[in-house]
């Protein structure tokens, strides 16, 4: 769809060739703002390529992703569990991935950037090198060295541990692409649009879903799936925007925290959790989850480490599926909410790499 770029704090707007997903006047993240109405679609939830007309206009290649499947809970027959391990990464990082480098191809950057907790530095390592560009990853040195290694192995990437966590490797990736044009990438407005289509699937898969659960790290996915919903409803697509559910770890839980205080002023939290996946301290997309709960009707939770622990090895018993702490969030936070029998849930499981 032809879109405009707009700032999320001063509201200053840009066309859709500005090279940056950052405002140039008050360094606020940008977003995408479509002009005219949105399509209705129809709903296959088979292939993320289903949903481009969804998409900011640009050249895509269409490659392998999306379209994970959605799959019924043997024990808690009105949970359903959206497989995203079945991404080319193993994550839904990929679903972002694929926009934000095909908008680097279009500026013509040569090289990317982006800070990372792991699983999106995999993700776009991976598409970075299909395309032939260099990327330059910043990770926090209480990073995942499992994923770090697999990162290397990509063979395309630059990684580079900094002292400190996410929210400052973030900072060190603003300053990184400025002084060396290199195209910022991350959880920014192209990887939002990326990512709201696991809704469009979701609602494809689950007609009627009352409740969608997601675990959240910089609050992107949550974001783009609530701007989805309503792109969704205004089109005619739906007539009910189902309840969504923001899960974070306990220790890493800055929304939850906002959230139980009834506040729009989130709080820096150090993170503490082994769920590295989710381990961010000041999410970016932070303010629109609490927009995207309080309209939706939905709510907030944090799970410990312990109880994530225990619903990734029933997950391995029952589904003999292997996820990650964070990408089992969803199910952790499932005894902590209140909802009835004839409620359809759909409980993202965000990836796999461990």
């Amino acid at each position: 769809m032809k879109y405009y770029l707009k700032c999320t704090i001063c509201k200053a707007s840009y066309q859709s060739d500005f090279e940056s997903q950052i405002c140039a006047k008050c360094r606020g993240i940008l977003e995408v703002v479509y002009i005219g109405k949105p399509r209705k679609l129809g709903i296959s939830g088979k292939s993320f390529w289903d949903f481009e007309a969804a998409l900011p206009d640009g050249e895509y290649k269409h490659y392998v992703v999306g379209g994970t499947r959605l799959v019924q809970s043997e024990s808690r027959r009105n949970i359903f569990m959206k497989l995203e391990m079945e991404n080319p990464t193993r994550s839904f990082k990929d679903r972002g991935s694929v926009i934000e480098i095909a908008k680097a191809l279009e500026y013509g950057y040569k090289e990317i950037v982006c800070a990372s907790t792991g699983n999106m530095a995999y993700s776009l390592a991976y598409y970075s090198k299909i395309a032939g560009i260099k990327a330059k990853i910043l990770m926090g040195e209480h990073s995942n060295p499992h994923k770090v290694s697999r990162i290397k192995a990509v063979g395309s990437a630059s990684v580079q541990i900094i002292s400190g966590d996410f929210t400052k490797a973030e900072d060190l990736a603003k300053s990184y692409a400025e002084k060396h044009r290199a195209f910022l990438t991350g959880d920014y407005c192209y990887r939002e649009e990326g990512q709201k289509t696991m809704a469009y699937e979701v609602l494809g898969q689950l007609p009627g879903a009352t409740h969608v659960i997601v675990p959240v790290g910089n609050a992107t996915l949550i974001s783009g799936m609530f701007k989805a919903l309503k792109e969704m409803r205004s089109s005619g697509m739906i007539e009910k925007i189902p309840k969504l559910v923001a899960v974070q770890a306990k220790g890493s839980d800055s929304v939850v925290d906002a959230y139980r205080r009834r506040s729009d002023t989130i709080k820096y939290m150090r993170p503490t959790t082994k769920a590295d996946a989710i381990a961010v301290g000041l999410p970016k997309f932070g303010l629109q989850t609490l927009e995207a709960i309080k309209e939706t009707g939905g709510s907030a939770v944090a799970v410990t480490d312990r109880e994530m622990a225990a619903q990734q090895l029933s997950m391995y018993k029952e589904c003999g599926i292997v996820a990650e702490l964070g990408g089992v969030a969803s199910l952790a936070a499932l005894p902590k909410l209140r909802y009835g029998i004839t409620d359809r849930i759909a409980a993202i499981i965000s990836g796999a790499n461990v």
